[in-house]
């Protein structure tokens, strides 16, 4: 059930110091990202090049005011309406793009707004890239929580109130295989409605092993669809392989998930480009499975452990925005999550406008849920991967949440039989 997947043998011959300038400094020594690994999955899927025939002749600028307000009044959002919502064209438009979008929402999800936490357990990975705290490079404290812990962290969360969890790992095949993450999912089942997991892509096969387990829908964020780009980020381990990565989502429908969610880290590449693949991702998928249940993401860049050049400002709030009103418009039906990366006063605004989920009471480190919801803690914990933003309790969202007038959901789904 577990891969084998492999990473270059010359590489591992070195010491990690040596290693690790050497893939820096000679692109030569690294893997070819546009190459599967022995293991890996190859689906025959015209997804990949549909979304990339756009994204590669995506040029925002030849957009105008016209083409925006021609957009806006349109009573279906075409692909090239979307391409004029995401351009600079756009953006003396955000108040109408803001009540077009509010409509929408409104209109396929009433006043919900949906509540959930992420539980990471282990921070072990295996790949290099370069923007991420849980780089296997970065001198960190790591952990892998055993299954007694993964079930008191679940225990505390679901205390509180939490019906859906979403369980994440680092990209370890070694330390966080996918039987672990398997136990860990069934553990889940017994304290939460709804499951989720953001791990390493798996083949076909895992992903049915996992949705056996309990599992309800995957996350993976391919990070950039700029594949040149993408190699100079993602320089070792399974992750580097790009084409692998843009297929997950597909794989896990093939293996039973019901739902799936897509993202791309806004601010590694060319933003806009990277919104236009992220919703096309989604457009063209749903088409081939239109039982699937789908999301969108939006996160941005965030501070990391012993890396302070990571700048979470490289795609303003504005600019941020202006891409989750054109996902709405654009994907009437798409969930839109909007997670702790960002400030309370910016998620609080979005909620009443376009995103349709929120996280809660969140931390990015492994095993100090105990702290963060009772004030004690009795387990050593893991760092963080990245820093996060909005810090609220489960309690303080709902209640901002209700004061904004809307209503607060725990889930959204019931299992019959």
């Amino acid at each position: 059930m577990e891969n084998n997947f492999l990473i270059d043998s010359d590489l591992l011959t070195k010491t990690g110091l040596e290693r690790k300038h050497q893939i820096e400094t000679d692109p030569s020594s690294r893997i070819n990202h546009m190459e599967y690994l022995p293991g890996m999955d190859v689906i025959e899927s015209d997804v990949r090049k549909c979304v990339m025939e756009h994204f590669e002749s995506y040029d925002y600028s030849k957009y105008t005011a016209k083409d925006v307000r021609r957009a806006l009044e349109s009573d279906r959002c075409t692909i090239e309406d979307f391409k004029a919502l995401l351009s600079p064209a756009a953006e003396p438009y955000l108040e109408q793009m803001a009540l077009k979008a509010q409509k929408e929402t409104s209109k396929h999800f009433g006043n919900t707004v949906y509540l959930f936490t992420p539980l990471y357990i282990a921070n072990y990975c295996e790949n290099y890239c370069v923007y991420c705290g849980f780089n296997c490079y970065n001198k960190i404290k790591r952990l892998k929580l055993s299954m007694e812990q993964i079930e008191h962290e679940m225990k505390v969360i679901s205390d509180s109130g939490m019906e859906e969890i979403l369980i994440l790992t680092g990209e370890s095949h070694t330390k966080s295989d996918v039987k672990y993450i398997g136990e860990a999912c069934k553990i889940a089942r017994k304290y939460f409605k709804m499951v989720g997991i953001e791990i390493y892509p798996v083949n076909v096969e895992d992903y049915k092993y996992l949705h056996e387990c309990g599992v309800d829908y995957v996350t993976v964020f391919q990070e950039t669809y700029d594949s040149d780009k993408y190699e100079t980020l993602h320089l070792m381990g399974n992750k580097r392989i790009w084409p692998y990565r843009f297929d997950s989502q597909e794989r896990a429908i093939m293996g039973g998930m019901r739902g799936v969610a897509f993202s791309a880290l806004l601010g590694l590449s060319d933003f806009r480009k990277d919104a236009l693949a992220s919703a096309l991702h989604v457009y063209f998928l749903q088409r081939k499975y239109p039982h699937a249940e789908m999301s969108l993401s939006c996160p941005r860049l965030r501070p990391i452990i012993n890396n302070d050049t990571i700048n979470p400002l490289d795609v303003g709030e504005k600019q941020l925005c202006q891409i989750i009103c054109a996902y709405r418009i654009f994907l009437p039906f798409c969930g839109i999550t909007v997670s702790s990366r960002e400030t309370a006063e910016f998620r609080n605004g979005i909620v009443k406008i376009a995103a349709t989920k929120v996280s809660a009471g969140v931390s990015t480190g492994i095993g100090d849920h105990e702290e963060k919801y009772t004030g004690s803690q009795e387990e050593e914990s893991g760092d963080e991967q990245f820093e996060i933003s909005d810090g609220r309790s489960l309690d303080s969202m709902y209640t901002d949440i209700t004061a904004e007038g809307l209503q607060p959901v725990f889930n959204d789904y019931v299992y019959v039989g």
